[in-house]
């Protein structure tokens, strides 16, 4: 069926290792045993420095945004009023292809199923889904970010707003309960993904983000998207 091979494309879409294909043509590194270990943006940007580390970023999120654009295009294609797959909504299809590229992201097939917490290619996904929403959660994720240097707790501010947010432009849309209620389930998940982090908030011992020239360790390796 065409909508199981949209899901595959989003799942292989999200699944290309950006951060382990740079590390490697940039400076023949594995980040997998370099830096945190994490095959996410912010251990590009502690090992490789800023550049890459914002092009990761960018790739990352366009992995969740292509795949949420893909589907829909495709259920744009299905006739109104006529059943749907499985009966699902349309909104639901294009909420689980971001969801299966973030997947793809945490659990890539080519780099042996490891990834980064998935936190810029849901963002990416949302970005097509709820675009104006988006935007307040990445305006929120700098202020927090540009007053602290820390990646985690940007990323906690933006998923605590980005429900609200989402509420707030879908108010006057009757069918949009499905968008909403899962932005309020996904940003709880990446909220409690980063329980230690609130712990070493908490405690003060968060770590600051900073380029590591060369290579060297980051002392905190679970603050990763």
């Amino acid at each position: 069926m065409l909508i199981i091979l949209f899901l595959l494309v989003a799942f292989l879409l999200g699944a290309v290792p950006f951060s382990f294909i740079i590390g490697k043509s940039v400076r023949g590194l594995d980040l997998r045993r370099h830096g945190s270990g994490n095959l996410g943006a912010t251990n590009v940007f502690r090992t490789l420095g800023p550049r890459w580390g914002v092009t990761c970023l960018l790739l990352d999120m366009a992995k969740g945004a292509a795949a949420v654009a893909l589907m829909t295009a495709l259920v744009q294609t299905w006739p109104a009023g006529e059943p749907t797959p499985f009966h699902i909504t349309p909104d639901l299809f294009r909420i689980v292809a971001g969801v299966v590229a973030s997947l793809g992201h945490t659990f890539s097939p080519w780099v042996s199923f490891h990834g980064g917490k998935g936190v810029a290619t849901t963002g990416g996904a949302f970005l097509v889904l709820e675009p104006y929403a988006v935007l307040v959660a990445l305006a929120t994720f700098a202020i927090a970010f540009a007053a602290s240097r820390i990646v985690s707790l940007g990323s906690i501010a933006a998923a605590v707003i980005l429900p609200f947010a989402v509420l707030f432009f879908e108010r006057r849309n009757d069918n949009s309960k499905t968008i909403i209620w899962f932005t309020f389930l996904v940003c709880a998940f990446v909220i409690w993904k980063h329980r230690a982090n609130l712990a070493r908030l908490r405690a003060g011992t968060e770590t600051r983000l900073r380029h590591h020239k060369g290579d060297q360790a980051a002392p905190d390796g679970k603050q990763e998207r």
